[in-house]
This record gives C-alpha cells, structure tokens and sequence, in this order.
C-alpha cells in the first residue's frame, strides 16, 4: 500500500511524504538527533517532523521581544543571529529588524554564559558579534563567527565544541536506510581492527564518532548518518534510468571515468550501467586549461586513438571522459579534466559561448599593425633591429631586439617583437585554471610566477597569477631545441626537479613524459632566446645544449667557470657567457 502525502503549508509548497531515517534536514540544519520526518523527492527536501511538530507561524522569542517572528523558507540573509550558522533553508525572521533566527536556535538559544569546568576553568560568556579568532578547544580551527569567550583569560572557543543542549546528543543507536538488518551503535573510540577503518558509503577515513554494526562489519561515519546519499537517483544528466546505491564492498569499474573502486557505487538495474558516488555530479560542459576549446562529458568516448590531454597517458574509449566537438581526437579523462590546477569549477552548460575578440592587433597593409596596446600609431614591421641602436628593447618582454623581427612605431619609441606582438589578448596557461588577461599598462615590477624574473613589461593575470610574455606563450606540448625528439609537458608535482639547463632546483618545470628519459627544463631556460647580441662583441652568441667539452670553460663577463656538458651556455667560436641574465643582458 502507498504511502499518502502530507501537505505542510507552513513548510513547504509541494506534498511531503513521510520519512524514517536518520537525515540531515533542511528545517533546523543541525540534525543527527532525531528520527522520523517528511521528503519531497522533487525537490530534495527533508524536514523533521519533530521540527515540524513544533512549527508555528508566528512566535514570541527572548532574543528579540520588540517584535514577534513569522516563519520563512529560503531567507535573504542566511546566517543565524545567535549561532552565526548557516541558515539551511527554513528560518523564523523580523523583516523590520532584518533578524533571522534558524530552528536549532529558537529551540535551544546558546546561553549568554556557560560554565564548562571539564575545559575550562573560567565561565565562558557568549559573544554576539562577528569575530576572527582560532578556537582554543580541540578543534583548534580558525573562525569567523560569534564565539564564547573567557573576559579573564581572553581565549575563545567555537560554539560547538563547548555547548550543546543535553537534548540535542547523537543517539546512542540508530537505524539506517542503508543497513537495514540491524542498527548501527555509537562508537567514541578507535574503530575496530578487524574494520578498514573507512566509512563504508564515502570511503572517508572515520576519525572521531561514527556509527557501526559488528555483526556486519558496517560503519559510518557521522556526515553519512546525519545526510546519507540518497537511496534512488533520477538524472538524465547522468544516465537514462533511475540508479540505484548498492552500499556494501565490491569491485568495480565506473562507467563515468573509467577508475576502479571498492564500495558503495550506484548501480542501473536496467542496464548494468555503474558509476561512483563523486561522478554522480561530473560537470557536462566546462573549459579546461589545456584547451582553447570547451569539452563537453560524454557516457563512452567512442573509438579514439588518443592519450589524456592533461596526463598524455593512454585513453580507454569503452568508459565515458571529456572530448572537444571541434577537434574530435582530443580527449580527457574524467577525473583529470576536472583537477582543481586544470577545471575553474564552473558548470558551462546552459551558458552561451561568447565569441571574444582576442586578436592583438588589427592588420594595416602588409609591413603596418595596429596593436591594441598603442593604438595611438602604427607599428612598421622590420626584419631585424642590426641598424638600431643597441638599448632598444621590446616594450612586452623588455629584451633587446636586435636580432629578431620586430614592429616599431616611427612616431615613437615604442617596440615590440613580432612574437610578442603576437600574443592574444585572453589566455589559457598551464600553470592556472581559469584565463589570463594581457596586461599592457603595468605601473611597478612584478615576479613572474613562473621563473621568478622581475619585468616591467607585458603581464599575463589573473589574481594572483602573474606570467610575463615569454611564460605566458608556453604551451603543451612544448618543442624545445635543446631536447628536438620529444615534447615536454607540465606536471604538477610538491618535489623540486633539477633543470637541466641552469641545473637549479624547481617546483614549476616542464618534464619529458617518455619513459627512462627524466629531461627537464624550469621555465626560466625554457624562455631563454635562442641568439643574443651582447654589446661588447660584434658577433651573436647562441644558446648550446650541453655540447662535448675538454678542459675548463670560464664566462667572458663574470669570469666564473662554466659547464657546457652540464647546461646551457652562449658561445661563438672565441667567446663563452654563462646563461645568466646578468651576463648576457649587459
């Protein structure tokens, strides 16, 4: 027999159906108390019916008696008064004195003083002002709230982790949807050997209390009590028929990125279809810091002889990833587009692609630009800067010019290399996850991120990414002359890595991917000029790659000996300067 529904106007806008589980509920916010309570399946919406039972319209309150307070759904402000928590969705309000308090607090008001001797041994008075502080409790967490604080000793502590209403403990027992043979008890100590120690619906490792059955070997931890995955899920987004959760230990392969995992997935009963619980919420449509395009998710890539375009390892086409529409051989994995260092987070579906005008400069004739950083005049192209004067330099990177093709303006000074007059507008880098924007006006010095030299030219940002032009134009894969066979790519990585062109130590390099080979170049080399004109000598200098060398090498300019085996230098047949800037920039 079908359960009925129960309309709850002063809830919520659709029937409830009743609900005996253990929930996190959008009522009060704060549950793992209580049993029992209503759902909307539509809208995902839980309340307890305690919470419900004790529901009025209209309430008089001690922490704001000039007014009464109306109950409200979905409030403009969404913090509590009393606790600073977030207001989850149903709250009791006074318009006219902008007020809000959530159900947890109008139930059990934290008191103004609390004496906790157990902890502390002074009396703790609650502070109803938003403050920063790090809590002295166990928790030892950094706070923006309303704390309780000791006016002798001046510690504070967070609210809860000293106060909670004797009401509002974890029962010691509770039955769960997803361990129906028996109920689950508390445990306040280690988990039981004999256990894996993880939570069996998350596999978050269990620290602190959590619930377990030892007849079955079942745990949970307490974020999977209080808000459990839901039993069904319906979402065309993710798959045509409703899944099902299958909470127990077993082997399998997710559909959705093609990883293995050991427990808990949910499962399609129609057609087999299996996908973890995180990939339940795989964005469909996003832009990635490897691509100039969008890709887009898909359920089964389709026969494609491609590698990873952020790992460059082997792409099993059988299992769902990302692809882009425009170039059909580039694919990601799942789990790599959607890194932190690589995705932005941003859902782009539903959001129309805007054609953005990122071209630099706008084509004259065929020697004459007009660039968007001096559109005042026009830029002639020249061949090389051999007939200029030697203290000219390119107004983006701020090196000489000499010896590569530049644009000049003839109504001033201003210069730019014919690369860097190249260099779009908009960006993506690999070594951030949302764009960057040329920055053409910059007032002081800045630090590129990447190799750490100071500029005062061109700047790629955004936030706190700072690129000049030179490492803003490194993209994957990277030819570089010094190691012509194979490409080079960034990875992400916490351990420094040895360049082997200046042979110091960096987090941020490019690595040769190809097994057994290990070359790597920070970015700094990787963005070296390959001919330099030094002022004191009427020949170009080169940049070499580790050549064969006998006997002992010394830099012309600082006098200190070089390693021509062992990194980069500049030479012509009579002269040898280090790659140091300092050397060849003289």
């Amino acid at each position: 027999m079908e359960l009925e529904g129960v309309s709850l106007p002063l809830i919520h806008k659709h029937l409830m159906m009743p609900w005996n589980d253990l929930k996190r509920g959008d009522c009060c916010g704060r549950s793992g108390f209580t049993t029992g309570g209503y759902y909307c399946k539509r809208c995902d919406f839980y309340v307890h019916k305690k919470c419900v039972d004790e529901c009025l319209e209209y309430i008089e309150h001690p922490s704001h008696t000039v007014h009464a307070l109306k109950l409200q759904s979905k409030p403009d402000y969404d913090r509590c008064r009393l606790c600073c928590m977030w207001i989850e969705n149903l709250c009791y309000c006074c318009k006219i004195c902008d007020f809000y308090v959530d159900l947890f607090c109008v139930k059990y008001p934290p008191p103004d003083v609390i004496d906790i001797s157990e902890t502390h041994h002074h009396k703790l008075t609650h502070i109803k002002k938003w403050t920063e502080f790090n809590c002295i409790a166990k928790c030892g967490k950094k706070f923006y709230e309303f704390p309780y604080k000791c006016l002798e000793c001046h510690l504070m502590f967070d609210m809860d982790c000293v106060w909670n209403p004797p009401e509002a403990k974890n029962q010691s027992e509770v039955n769960i949807s997803s361990h129906p043979l028996h109920p689950l008890k508390l445990h306040t100590s280690q988990p039981p050997d004999y256990s894996d120690e993880k939570c069996r619906l998350c596999t978050r490792k269990i620290e602190g209390l959590f619930y377990h059955c030892s007849s079955c070997n079942f745990s949970l931890d307490m974020r999977c009590v209080i808000n459990p995955p839901p039993q069904f899920v319906m979402d065309l987004k993710v798959h045509d028929h409703e899944l099902t959760l299958l909470p127990r230990l077993d082997s399998f392969t997710c559909n959705a990125c093609g990883l293995k995992g050991d427990r808990s997935p949910y499962i399609c009963v129609q057609c087999g279809f299996i996908i973890h619980q995180d990939c339940l919420s795989l964005p469909r449509l996003i832009n990635i810091n490897r691509h100039a395009h969008r890709v887009s998710r898909t359920s089964v890539l389709g026969v494609v002889n491609s590698v990873c375009g952020v790992c460059h390892q082997k792409v099993d086409w059988t299992w769902g990833g990302y692809s882009c529409q425009r170039c059909p051989q580039y694919v990601v994995h799942s789990k790599c587009a959607t890194r932190k260092d690589v995705w932005n987070g941003k859902e782009l579906e539903g959001v129309p692609e805007e054609i953005e005008d990122i071209e630099p400069y706008v084509v004259i004739d065929d020697n004459t630009i007009q660039h968007f950083s001096h559109k005042e005049h026009y830029l002639r192209f020249h061949v090389n800067g051999l007939l200029w004067e030697e203290n000219k330099r390119c107004s983006a990177c701020t090196h000489p010019v000499r010896l590569q093709s530049f644009y000049a303006c003839k109504d001033c000074d201003f210069i730019l290399h014919q690369h860097c007059a190249e260099s779009p507008k908009k960006e993506w880098h690999v070594l951030h996850n949302d764009r960057l924007t040329l920055v053409t006006s910059v007032a002081n010095f800045f630090s590129c991120t990447a190799c750490s030299r100071l500029s005062n030219g061109f700047m790629y940002q955004c936030d706190f990414m700072k690129l000049d032009v030179l490492c803003g134009s490194v993209s994957e894969p990277y030819i570089h002359p010094g190691h012509p066979h194979h490409p080079l790519y960034y990875i992400p990585q916490v351990e420094e890595k040895q360049c082997n062109g200046c042979n110091n130590r960096e987090v941020r390099v490019l690595t040769c991917i190809e097994s057994g080979c290990g070359y790597v170049l920070c970015f700094d080399c990787a963005t070296l000029p390959q001919v330099v004109k030094h002022r004191v000598d009427d020949h170009p200098l080169s940049l070499c790659y580790g050549e064969e060398a006998s006997g002992k090498y010394w830099c012309d300019i600082c006098e200190k000996e070089t390693y021509p085996r062992h990194g980069f230098t500049r030479v012509k047949i009579t002269e040898l300067v280090c790659i140091q800037s300092a050397c060849w920039e003289t």
